[in-house]
C-alpha cells in the first residue's frame, strides 16, 4: 500500500501534467488542458494543449487574456470595454473562438429593452432605401435595397452585396446567415439565395389554376417549415404554401382561394406570416383598402390539419401592422385609423371562435382611444414588433416601448387575472428621438435594427452592456 507521501507526489505529478504554460507575445499564461479544450476538439488551442513543447503564440497577450477568461467562465471580464471589438473578433477567429464570442456578446437574453439606444449606422451602397430587412438569432443582418441585398455578419464588420433578378425585393427571410428566401410582388417565384456566392439555389413556383405568375406576398418560418403567401399574376387567386425547411419540398397548401366576383374576403392575400410556437400555429394577416375604408382578416392556421383555429375580421380600425408575442400570450396591432396600440389575449380568441359572433371584439386599446380627425389615418405606416416581454411600435420617427405591469392577484372564476395593464415608454436618448418615418423594425441577437424613409442606411440600437 503506497504511503501518504507517495500519494501526494503522484497527485502533484498528475496536476503538473494537466497544467499548461503558453507564451503569448512574450507573456506567460498558465491554464489547464480542460480549459483549452473548451474551444473545441479541432481548435488551435486544443491542439496546443496536447503539444509538449514550444507553446509560443505570436499574438497580442492582452486580447488572449480576455479570450482565456471567456474559456474559463463563459463570459468576458468587465475590462473588455477598454478594447476594440473588431480587433477582439479577429483574435477570436485566429484561435477558433468566434462562435463562443458570438454567444457571449449577442445572446438575445442580454437585450435590455429599456437601455436600447442608437449606437451605430450601417451605410449602404447606391441610392435605394431599404425595402425590407431580415435578421438571424446570432445577430447577422440582410438588407434589401433596390435590386440588391447587402449582408452584414454578426459582428457587423463584414459586408457583402449581391445583385438579384428583382427590380425590388418586397419579402426577405434569413434561413441561415448565408441563405435567404426572397420574393417580390411584381416578379414570379420565391427564390432561395446563396448570399455568399451571389447565386440562386432554387426557385419555387406556385402552380395556380390560371397558370399566371405566382407573386410572393409574405414569407415566414418555424424551426421545421417555410411559409410563403402567393398571389397569382392576375390577382384572382391566392394561397399559403408550407415547405419543409431543409428539403424545400411542399408539405401542405392552406388558405387556397379562387376569387369570383366581389368576394372581397377571399381576395385578400396574407401579407404577414408569423409562427406562434406556443400554440403550433401560423398567423396569416392581410388587409385591403377600398371605398369603405381598410378591412382585413387575421387567421391562425393549424398546418397539420390545414384548418383555421381562430379568425378575426377587421372592419373597424383595421390593423396597419400586427405582431404576435408568445411570451405575452397575445397579439398586438396598430389601428390604421387611430394609430393606437391594441392587444388581444389568445384566451379571448377561443371565446370568439366558440361564440361564432363576428361582432365579438377581443381587442383592448392600450392608448387613450383618440378620435380620428378629418378621416386622417393616424396609424398609416406604423410598424409593430414584439421581442421578449416587450412590444415595440414606431410612430412616425419615434419608437414606443410597451411593457406589461405586474398587477395584484385578483383572479376570475377560471383562475385567470381579470386585468392586464401595459405601460408605454418612449425609447432612446433625446438625440435619438424624431427623424424621418421608420419603415422597418427587426431584432437579431441583442440588437434592434431600424430603417427610415429615404435613408440609405440601417440604424443599430444596442444597450450599454459590456461597453459595445
Amino acid at each position: 500500500m503506497p504511503s501518504f507521501g507517495t500519494q501526494c507526489l503522484e497527485a502533484e505529478a498528475e496536476l503538473n501534467t494537466n497544467v499548461v504554460a503558453i507564451n503569448v507575445g512574450g507573456q506567460i499564461f498558465q491554464t489547464t488542458k480542460q480549459t483549452l479544450t473548451q474551444a473545441g476538439p479541432k481548435s488551435f488551442l486544443s491542439q496546443l494543449a496536447e503539444t509538449t513543447s514550444n507553446r509560443f503564440v505570436d499574438r497580442d497577450p492582452e486580447y488572449f487574456s480576455l479570450l482565456l477568461s471567456l474559456l474559463r467562465s463563459g463570459t468576458l471580464p468587465s475590462k473588455v470595454k477598454d478594447f476594440d471589438l473588431h480587433d477582439l473578433i479577429e483574435e477570436s477567429r485566429f484561435y477558433g473562438l468566434e462562435s463562443l464570442l458570438n454567444n457571449s456578446l449577442t445572446n438575445p437574453s442580454h437585450l435590455d429593452a429599456f437601455a436600447l439606444q442608437k449606437s451605430l449606422v450601417l451605410h449602404l451602397n447606391g441610392r435605394d432605401s431599404p425595402s425590407t430587412i431580415a435578421t438571424t438569432p446570432s445577430g447577422s443582418l440582410h438588407v434589401a435595397h433596390g435590386s440588391k441585398i447587402t449582408s452584414f455578419d454578426w459582428s457587423l464588420s463584414r459586408k457583402s452585396t449581391i445583385l438579384t433578378q428583382f427590380t425590388a425585393v418586397d419579402s426577405l427571410l434569413a434561413i441561415t446567415p448565408d441563405i435567404a428566401a426572397a420574393g417580390a410582388t411584381d416578379f414570379a417565384g420565391l427564390q432561395i439565395l446563396d448570399l455568399q456566392n451571389g447565386s440562386v439555389k432554387k426557385v419555387i413556383i406556385w402552380e395556380n389554376v390560371t397558370r399566371s405568375g405566382s407573386m410572393v406576398q409574405a414569407i415566414g418560418s418555424s424551426p421545421e417549415f417555410l411559409f410563403t403567401s402567393f398571389e397569382s399574376g392576375r390577382r384572382n387567386s391566392n394561397s399559403i404554401m408550407v415547405y419543409d425547411l431543409n428539403t424545400l419540398n411542399p408539405v401542405i397548401e392552406i388558405g387556397h382561394n379562387e376569387i369570383f366576383g366581389a368576394e372581397l374576403d377571399s381576395a385578400i392575400p396574407a401579407t404577414k406570416l408569423r409562427w406562434v410556437s406556443g400554440y403550433g400555429l401560423v398567423m396569416a394577416a392581410g388587409s385591403h383598402s377600398g371605398l369603405s375604408g381598410v378591412s382585413g382578416n387575421i387567421r391562425f392556421w393549424d398546418i397539420r390539419s390545414g384548418n383555421v383555429v381562430f379568425e378575426l375580421k377587421e372592419k373597424v380600425d383595421c390593423f396597419s401592422d400586427i405582431c404576435v408575442s408568445d411570451n405575452l400570450n397575445a397579439i398586438f396591432k396598430v389601428g390604421v385609423n387611430s394609430g393606437e396600440v391594441f392587444y388581444a389575449d389568445f384566451r379571448s380568441l377561443g371565446n370568439v371562435k366558440e361564440n361564432g359572433n363576428e361582432n365579438s371584439n377581443p381587442w383592448i386599446c392600450l392608448g387613450d382611444r383618440r378620435k380620428v380627425v378629418n378621416g386622417k389615418k393616424e396609424g398609416y405606416g406604423c410598424k409593430i414588433e414584439s421581442h421578449g416581454n416587450q412590444v415595440f411600435c414606431s410612430k412616425g420617427g419615434d419608437i414606443e416601448l410597451w411593457s406589461e405591469v405586474a398587477m395584484g392577484s385578483a383572479k376570475s372564476g377560471e383562475g385567470r387575472s381579470n386585468e392586464r395593464v401595459f405601460r408605454k415608454n418612449l425609447m432612446g436618448r433625446v438625440k435619438d428621438l424624431g427623424g424621418l418615418r421608420i419603415t422597418n423594425l427587426a431584432f437579431g441577437g441583442n440588437k434592434m435594427f431600424v430603417t427610415r424613409k429615404d435613408q440609405q442606411a440601417v440604424e443599430v440600437w444596442q444597450g450599454s452592456t459590456r461597453g459595445f
